[in-house]
């Protein structure tokens, strides 16, 4: 036990020093390992390792003819992503409680995390008798209809990849109810299905009693970055009222998506 915890605050320790590492390059923008090892009052060889590591994840990059560091195109990427997260949810905020209003149900904004879904945003509507809160939560892409919205649209071999780190030694995903879709090629089936729609519907297979329905949000360049969802309880979503909410749905992620500067090509 004393050794795990000793490896434990030595880990902790080469993530403090690997940000100050970082901190001190944006401020003084470029330094040497022999300036950095002062500062942090630790031997060069060990800087040496933090920084080479940093490098390696395209945290810092070397000046090759001087040798010394400076900040990598990594954090703009990192930079990039959050900003263009914080952007999606300013941007489609005001959209999503319109959407509660018309609906009165639950609408949430969603991404993509891995192998699940990360809930970003969320407005309830007046018929909501007790709000659940997703914000924060993430579930299993293949039980939702934010996960298939998510991924209707990407590249097969995408697909393919993300879902197979989904499945059990037998191949199947894991059931959430009685209702979940456990089966692969089911799960294409219903995909394919949501690309002919232009929206995914699920019901009662992530939670017995819950219907939601889905729409992609498409970026500049058409990507589907993010997607919008209404949900209630299956016996007020019937079938005549998810055709009808799918509309409002489908038009209001169509708004957020020419928010986020998609313009789709109309012949």
């Amino acid at each position: 036990m004393a050794t795990d915890d000793a490896l434990k605050a030595s880990l902790v320790q080469s993530v403090d020093r690997a940000l100050d590492i970082l901190a001190m390059l944006a401020t003084d923008g470029e330094l040497g390992v022999t300036e950095m090892s002062r500062t942090l009052d630790v031997h060069k060889s060990t800087v040496s390792r933090l920084v080479a590591t940093l490098e390696h994840h395209g945290l810092v990059e070397q000046l090759s003819d001087r040798g010394r560091y400076q900040l990598g195109l990594g954090l703009v990427r990192l930079a990039g992503a959050a900003s263009g997260r914080l952007d999606l949810v300013t941007e489609s905020r005001a959209l999503i409680r319109e959407l509660a209003t018309q609906t009165g149900e639950t609408v949430n904004l969603v991404s993509l995390s891995g192998l699940e879904t990360l809930y970003l945003d969320q407005a309830s509507g007046g018929s909501a008798l007790q709000i659940h809160n997703w914000l924060g939560k993430r579930n299993p892409v293949y039980a939702t209809a934010n996960g298939r919205a998510l991924l209707a649209w990407r590249e097969t071999a995408e697909i393919d990849r993300l879902l197979g780190g989904l499945l059990d030694t037998d191949g199947a995903f894991a059931p959430l109810t009685s209702h979940t879709v456990t089966d692969p090629a089911a799960l294409s089936a219903e995909l394919a299905r949501v690309r002919e729609l232009g929206y995914a519907v699920v019901v009662d297979e992530l939670e017995l009693g819950l219907t939601a329905i889905a729409a992609p949000i498409h970026g500049t360049d058409g990507t589907v970055i993010a997607s919008l969802s209404v949900s209630g309880p299956s016996f007020r979503l019937v079938a005549e009222r998810v055709e009808t909410t799918a509309a409002l749905l489908v038009a209001a992620a169509a708004r957020i998506s020419s928010r986020m500067r998609h313009f789709p090509f109309a012949p």
